[in-house]
């Protein structure tokens, strides 16, 4: 008869599976970790950040159809499988919207799609010995069409990979930055304790979105400056918590055993107090994760997150946030949807870690 396991692991993470929304949260942020790496494998246009614009069938609905004649580009460049699945295409065949086409004799006569009841303009040009079915195609845009004819849906699949991996790298900065400064506040104390906590406290006064502004302006606009600015924002949270938890772990026997054994400060911090107080961190990680994503979005609708034509939920809702009176309101609710859905998630999975890892519970 096998024993079953009791540690505390074990009890947490069974705990965790009995929480429906919790492990439900997990399975969507993982679905959209997956989405945002292989964005361009499943997105329609997969060029690089989904930037195939085509003005005549600008905001669409969504299920828009419309014939697409595709002329490929002639080039001897080639691009590399893995920059093609992780940064898309860079070489981009010329794709025109049209309303008819016919042939003869090797040559292609269409009319350019025109919207608002006008006639587009008649062109021809030479097929080159490729088919009709290799030049012309019918094209659904599942999401419509943004306001400069691209592909809404491309949009917030690409978009996906900003608010998703900000959280990762924003999170990580501010764990490594507050747990050191909470450890080392926490566990020596006195001098050491007042200065970290006069810096915290200054830190903390000071409104996050606008230091966040200060920072990016410093650093410059563009993507990894926003990721960045973000992480050296959230670490006092982590070491406010990190200072209360070691502060209340340093006097117990373990730590006071460690000590006559000789082990060095290093040793005894890494060792055996942050093993013990990594509940709580994260718990305010998983909070942290939405935080990151709403600074986030918010830099982007303001305009200095993340850049064109780089594709951001953000940036979305600031380009078409006017389109809401305009009677297509869902150019701005989509991408505002997709934060609200992965910020929720991230606080459900939060709530659930909080009450898997409550030893009193």
């Amino acid at each position: 008869m096998s024993q079953q396991s009791n540690s505390l692991s074990q009890l947490a993470l069974q705990k965790f599976k009995k929480d429906f929304w919790g492990v439900f949260s997990l399975g969507f942020i993982i679905f959209v970790g997956l989405i945002s790496i292989f964005a361009y494998v499943v997105a329609p246009d997969n060029s690089q950040y989904a930037n195939q614009m085509h003005l005549s069938i600008h905001s669409k609905k969504p299920g828009f159809e419309v014939q697409m004649l595709t002329i490929p580009q002639k080039t001897d460049i080639k691009e590399s499988v893995f920059s093609t699945v992780f940064f898309g295409k860079k070489i981009q065949d010329t794709e025109t919207p049209i309303t008819m086409y016919s042939t003869e004799n090797n040559t292609l006569t269409y009319t350019e799609y025109a919207s608002d009841g006008l006639e587009g303009m008649t062109k021809t040009i030479d097929m080159n010995g490729l088919s009709e079915s290799d030049l012309i195609s019918n094209k659904t845009f599942l999401f419509g069409t943004d306001k400069y004819g691209r592909d809404l849906l491309s949009r917030t699949l690409v978009g996906a990979r900003i608010s998703f991996f900000i959280g990762f790298i924003a999170v990580f900065i501010s764990l490594v930055i507050g747990i050191f400064m909470g450890s080392v506040a926490g566990y020596f104390g006195g001098r050491v304790d007042a200065i970290i906590m006069w810096f915290i406290n200054v830190s903390w006064s000071i409104p996050t979105l606008l230091l966040v502004i200060a920072i990016t302006l410093a650093l410059g606009k563009g993507f990894w400056q926003v990721f960045i600015a973000v992480g050296l924002t959230m670490w006092v949270e982590v070491a406010r918590v990190v200072r209360g938890q070691v502060m209340g772990v340093k006097e117990m026997q373990y730590v006071t055993a460690a000590r006559a054994l000789g082990f060095n400060d290093f040793r005894i911090i890494t060792k055996h107090i942050l093993p013990n107080i990594m509940a709580p961190v994260i718990v305010i990680s998983a909070a942290n994760f939405a935080a990151a994503i709403l600074i986030e979005s918010g830099l982007s609708f303001l305009g200095i997150g993340a850049q064109p034509p780089m594709a951001s939920w953000g940036a979305m809702i600031k380009d078409h946030y006017n389109y809401i009176i305009l009677g297509k309101p869902y150019l701005a609710l989509i991408p505002g949807f997709c934060i609200m859905s992965l910020v929720m998630a991230f606080m459900l999975m939060g709530n659930a870690l909080r009450d898997a890892l409550d030893v009193k519970s």
